[in-house]
């Protein structure tokens, strides 16, 4: 079946209070849980959860950092994504000379903390809050970002399933001629074998240089375009067109690491919420059937708290 294909270009009109409401943070108390290696079972991993509070059973997305970064660096877009019903697990993977040149050893880790979840998950929680393992997705920023599609594409593999994919500013190597192993990028359109609903955003400014010593942080040919032009359908892309690849963090992310990246002018805060309301949007769309909110801001874009641009989708 062809797949339909629909651009939408960024416009301001009448504000829908329904929707800016995924901009906002929720409204169910959040419990942020450290978990490391003292637990029992032992998890894989340190890992950081952001869960609701209150009882009840939440579906599970897992997001993957970026490069030498910290899983708390998230902290805020994980606590604006829970607070809507969602059990958030940040993994925080180890630095070694292997992770330095290949992806391999995260994409494993990643595949083992999933494993770990049907055990290790629910004692961790809050009383009464229980994980809807059947519907868990896959995120992941930058390098985290091809660590998913790459565990997504059988590079690894995992007892339990995911049902929707992520892609924040995803990089796939320093450029076209230097991929990051395992190459998965092909240019070919819609060439990624991958059976699920997948979102990727990107950034407007991550493939700019920050300064003459600094490369793009997220370079042109191996960026989030990429890899929304090899996704199948169903298949959702935005691009927050005045931030940079590191903006979504906390505002107390070191600043020796934050300024290798061109950055936006504009306060941190609306990056944040842009980009966790449209994670909102798709993972009630994708795994609760509820896609009011994703629907009215794929027709109107500039209900968002910054300009996004361009905006597609493609349904197959």
């Amino acid at each position: 079946m062809a797949a339909t294909v629909e651009i939408v270009k960024s416009q301001s009109t009448k504000v829908e209070a329904a929707v800016t409401s995924v901009f906002q943070p929720g409204k169910l108390a959040i419990e942020v849980i450290t978990i490391d290696h003292d637990a029992a079972p032992t998890p894989p991993l340190p890992i950081l959860i952001a869960a609701p509070k209150d009882a009840g059973t939440y579906p599970v997305a897992m997001l993957l950092h970026g490069f030498c970064l910290q899983n708390h660096f998230y902290e805020q877009l994980l606590k604006h994504i829970a607070s809507f019903g969602f059990i958030m697990v940040a993994p925080q993977f180890h630095m070694s000379m292997m992770s330095i040149i290949g992806d391999n050893d995260d994409i494993a880790a990643t595949a083992q903390v999933t494993d770990w979840l049907p055990e290790g998950l629910p004692p961790v929680l809050p009383k009464g809050v229980e994980p809807n393992l059947s519907k868990i997705a896959l995120a992941g920023h930058s390098r985290g970002g091809h660590t998913a599609f790459a565990l997504a594409l059988g590079h690894g593999k995992t007892n339990l399933k995911y049902s929707a994919l992520i892609g924040l500013d995803p990089v796939a190597g320093k450029g076209k001629s230097s991929h990051m192993p395992p190459k998965i990028l092909t240019y070919n359109p819609s060439s990624f074998d991958i059976a699920m609903p997948i979102l990727v955003i990107g950034t407007g400014l991550g493939e700019e240089k920050k300064n003459i010593f600094c490369p793009p942080c997220a370079p042109n040919g191996v960026n989030h375009r990429e890899f929304y032009n090899e996704c199948k359908p169903s298949c959702y892309y935005f691009v927050t067109k005045d931030y940079g690849h590191l903006d979504m963090l906390d505002d107390d992310a070191p600043r020796f690491m934050t300024c290798l990246c061109k950055d936006g002018n504009n306060c941190k805060d609306i990056m944040r919420r842009t980009v966790a309301g449209i994670m909102v949007a798709f993972l009630k769309t994708v795994l609760n059937e509820e896609d009011g909110d994703l629907s009215v801001i794929l027709k109107d874009p500039g209900l968002a708290p910054t300009t996004l641009d361009p905006v597609e989708h493609r349904l197959a």
